[in-house]
């Protein structure tokens, strides 16, 4: 629906109460202190962390004009303003990513900090609560632990029994603090005096092990005893022995598994006490985890479980000695991600009992994690969950799509009472679990689905009156969950699961609107960047397992997500610190164009998965990849001469905007009529055209009116992986909002609702994963849960609900509000948790008439844009503002009513 004309416009303003806007009582005061995204974080290794705040008011339109920081080693020094290590007055209206510039920071130091802060009604808040940071083990030779393993011969080619380490040992009375700092070859799970250490799970991550290590730090102050005390910890394969990728690959970082912990305690009167990993430890893989996988599952016989074995007086005489390895500790670093965690719990919606005895369990979403499995029944009951993401249209199993993958569990009973399993050492993808061998009739009680990603925040929400359209983006969100565990993977069910660059780029800004992404993606790039190659190529995906690299729209997540990170969260120094990837990348390119600017020749993905159709009348959907290589290689550049820009490395900055122009040139000689025709005439090539803004103006309105007639003789999209992130937004861009909305609705095949009228739950990999006749797709690639296609989240939360941001004060600083309806809808709200507050916008259509509702959070100002620009009047609180064409809006909730046709 094209806002065409407007009669007459009401705006009121409105005190309210949220997050961001408090009672009178409170007036201003300041919430949610963050160090580095992360609330109290401790074991960071960032020298320089950064301190960010969020203001809390209950007036409207109020900015932030001075804040004062302190900083202390101790928390009543801290209250007291007395002995403080970095104490900050600025006037100043940043309230994000401050940075803190006392004294150099030492190993496992924890500094207390406070805010406070000044706003432009003179007024003052009071000191804000305490918060805090801790830093980690900075140094190698902080590392007094040694790297153990056991001492064991194994058949490296196949899944072994998981390993078990563990030490009894005895303190003093009288703990002030303790710490465990631990890592692995392997996944690991710790536990000191029979508790578990954390709530992490697959710890330690996935990094580029042979670059990268994560370690954890957990404070274990409450675990730890005077006199007697144990550790435990098991090991499984993971991602570092474990099966990857094809062809029976394995022992991708090494064949075997390993071990480094330390436990740091300090007592009440200043003495401390190290106990660390070496060969007093002892070690067996004689317990009950047969076999773990992160591709197959896991095989776990209670009857062999070691009762004790993380207490004190537990019998280990059979056990070994752990051998002492001379592995490493340089490439130990603190994680800058969100934890894996078990986020949630699902239950089934139903239970299907199949003639020959098993039971099928429907939880009603395709999920990722595990089964929590509850079961009583006689010893040497056999128990067996496979995993499925769909049925067939015969209601009968389908696991042909998982390829090589088992995805299953094997439980064998102990038969004593209640028993509860949890998987330790692998993950499913799955909607459905059959069940057999299960002793009588299992019970919606004897299963639970246990959610397992990526804790991020939850940032975004979006609505409509479509109710189609919300199952989209419930799809959306779940596909994020599912595919973001500690790196962004194409699918988590099939023996894939790799961190594929051109879905994690094109995806990233959906990401962003919908999870507070920032320090997920600032963790992975920086695997992006040591795994990139000396002749600055980037690998197709990170961690690299694979070895191919430098793939048009895969490799150019080197740019594309660090901007994306900047512009969404304001966060300056991930441009910093993947600058010098970046430029790299561009010199591959560069290298790879030659002097005529055009890269051309190679092989690259493509717009992958585009629709595809036995009909010649459809092969209009296929572009030329040298089409799209060199379209690519110009947007990059010219983020990147931005990026320079903002850096103020003014001489790169001009460098890059040259050679993105001549890139531009070189393209429309090489690819562009005179008449906006484009060589690939396809939506997926006029949309990176117009979208990277490669065409002059003449050029793009005729390759505009291209994209539109392509879209309108198709009556439905035809893009891949690198067009359908972009193609609504372009068109928008051009003014056809009308086709953009027309793609969205439309329910057939192929279609973003085509999967929702099929029952999906997550965004599948392709259009017609599952066909109108209830086949499905080849089972070499088909994805029920594959996030690139919800890229189209974007597109809902900026133009639908209009929620935008403007990066030349990027974070959400300066904010655009900018609804735009159609399609039918008659409402629409979305809102996102940015790092000043929360910032929604909702619409609604009554009588002819736009109702919008804004929310604007403190110390940020918006701009609310109105259609074609013919305001006639309009009363800001009961003041005539004339002649705008926007209207500008300071923090508070406002209702806008407006005229349209």
């Amino acid at each position: 629906m094209k806002l065409r004309k407007i009669f007459y416009l009401y705006i009121v303003s409105l005190l309210f109460v949220t997050s961001s806007f408090i009672s009178a009582q409170a007036e201003l005061k300041t919430d949610n202190l963050r160090t580095e995204y992360k609330t109290n974080p401790i074991g960071i290794d960032i020298m320089i962390p950064r301190l960010s705040w969020e203001l809390t008011s209950d007036k409207q339109n109020t900015l932030q004009t001075k804040y004062e920081i302190r900083c202390s080693e101790n928390i009543d020094d801290l209250l007291n303003g007395k002995n403080l290590i970095w104490e900050s007055a600025l006037e100043s209206d940043q309230s994000v990513h401050i940075e803190y510039k006392g004294s150099e920071l030492k190993s496992r130091q924890r500094v207390f900090w406070q805010v406070r802060i000044w706003d432009n009604y003179d007024r003052v808040s009071d000191w804000s609560e305490v918060s805090f940071w801790e830093m980690g083990l900075l140094k190698v030779d902080d590392w007094e632990a040694n790297w153990i393993e056991a001492d064991l011969e194994e058949n490296q080619k196949i899944s072994e029994p998981a390993q078990y380490f563990r030490k009894e040992f005895k303190i003093d009375d009288n703990v002030k603090s303790a710490r465990l700092y631990i890592t692995s070859h392997g996944l690991y799970e710790a536990y000191i005096n029979g508790s578990r250490v954390g709530e992490q799970v697959l710890t330690p991550g996935w990094t580029s092990y042979n670059k990268r290590l994560q370690y954890q730090t957990y404070d274990v102050t409450d675990l730890v005893k005077g006199n007697g005390n144990a550790i435990g910890t098991a090991l499984g394969d993971g991602w570092y022995r474990g099966f990857l990728a094809w062809e029976n690959n394995r022992n991708v970082y090494g064949g075997n598994l390993g071990l480094i912990a330390q436990l740091e305690i300090e007592y009440s009167n200043g003495k401390k006490e190290i106990i660390i990993s070496d060969d007093s430890w002892k070690a067996t893989n004689d317990g009950p985890i047969l076999s773990s996988d992160i591709y197959n599952g896991e095989i776990y016989d209670a009857r062999k479980e070691l009762k004790g074995w993380t207490g004190i007086n537990f019998n280990d005489e059979k056990w070994d000695n752990a051998v002492v390895k001379d592995h490493s500790k340089e490439k130990l670093i603190s994680p800058q991600g969100p934890l894996v965690k078990e986020v949630e719990e699902i239950k089934p919606i139903g239970i299907i009992m199949k003639p020959d005895g098993k039971y099928i369990f429907d939880l009603g979403q395709n999920m990722v994690g595990w089964i929590k499995l509850k079961v009583e029944g006689k010893a040497g009951t056999v128990i067996k969950l496979r995993h499925a993401e769909v049925l067939d249209k015969y209601g009968e199993f389908y696991t042909a799509n998982l390829r090589a993958a088992k995805q299953e569990i094997e439980y064998i009973l102990k038969g004593d009472g209640e028993e509860i399993y949890n998987p330790h050492f692998t993950f499913q993808g799955f909607r459905y679990v059959e069940v057999s061998g299960f002793p009588g009739e299992p019970t919606f009680e004897n299963l639970t689905g246990v959610v397992v990603h990526s804790d991020m925040t939850p940032a975004g929400t979006f609505v409509c009156s479509d109710s189609l359209i919300n199952q989209l983006q419930h799809n959306i969100v779940w596909g994020l969950k599912g595919n973001f565990v500690d790196v962004p993977t194409d699918c988590p069910q099939r023996d894939e699961r790799l961190g594929w660059t051109g879905d994690a780029q094109v995806f990233a800004p959906t990401a962003c609107f919908n999870m507070d992404a920032a320090s997920f993606y600032t963790k992975w790039m920086k695997d992006v960047a040591v795994d990139q190659g000396e002749d600055g190529s980037v690998s197709d995906v990170v961690p690299n397992i694979l070895g191919g690299s430098g793939h048009t729209g895969w490799a150019d997540v080197a740019v594309v997500v660090p901007w994306t990170i900047y512009k969404c969260y304001g966060d300056k120094r991930i441009l910093e610190e993947q600058y010098e990837s970046m430029k790299a990348w561009i010199g591959f390119m560069k290298n790879k164009a030659g002097d005529d600017y055009l890269w051309d020749g190679d092989w690259h993905y493509g717009d992958w998965l585009s629709f595809d159709d036995e009909s010649p009348a459809y092969m209009g959907a296929y572009t030329e990849t040298d089409l799209i290589a060199t379209a690519y290689f110009a947007y990059s550049t010219n983020l990147l001469s931005k990026i320079a820009g903002v850096l103020g490395k003014v001489k790169d900055s001009e460098k890059y905007t040259e050679l993105s122009q001549k890139i531009k040139d070189a393209f429309i000689t090489e690819f562009v009529t005179p008449k906006g025709r484009l060589v690939s005439n396809t939506q997926t090539a006029y949309t990176l055209a117009l979208a990277f803004n490669i065409l002059p103006k003449g050029l793009e309105e005729m390759a505009a009116e291209n994209l539109a007639k392509n879209v309108e003789r198709f009556k439905h999209i035809t893009t891949g992986f690198l067009g359908t992130p972009i193609i609504s937004q372009t068109l928008t861009r051009i003014g056809r909002n009308d086709l953009a909305y027309m793609l969205l609705t439309r329910k057939k095949y192929p279609s973003w609702l085509y999967p929702v009228t099929m029952g999906a739950t997550t965004i599948w990999e392709r259009w017609d994963g599952q066909k109108p006749d209830s086949t499905f797709q080849n089972i070499g690639m088909n994805s029920f849960n594959h996030y690139a296609y919800g890229a189209i989240g974007n597109w809902l939360y900026s133009t639908v609900a209009g929620i935008r941001l403007d990066e030349t004060k990027p974070g959400y600083k300066s904010i655009i509000i900018d609804p735009n309806p159609g399609g039918g809808l008659t409402s629409a709200a979305a809102s996102i948790k940015t790092i000043y507050g929360k910032v929604s916008s909702s619409w609604e259509i009554i009588e002819n008439k736009m109702h919008t509702e804004i929310v604007i959070p403190p110390n940020t100002q918006a701009r609310f844009i109105l259609a074609d620009n013919k305001l006639l009047s309009a009363f800001v609180d009961g003041v005539k503002v004339n002649n705008r064409s926007d209207l500008q809006f300071g923090s508070g909730k406002y209702v806008i009513i407006y005229d349209i046709n």
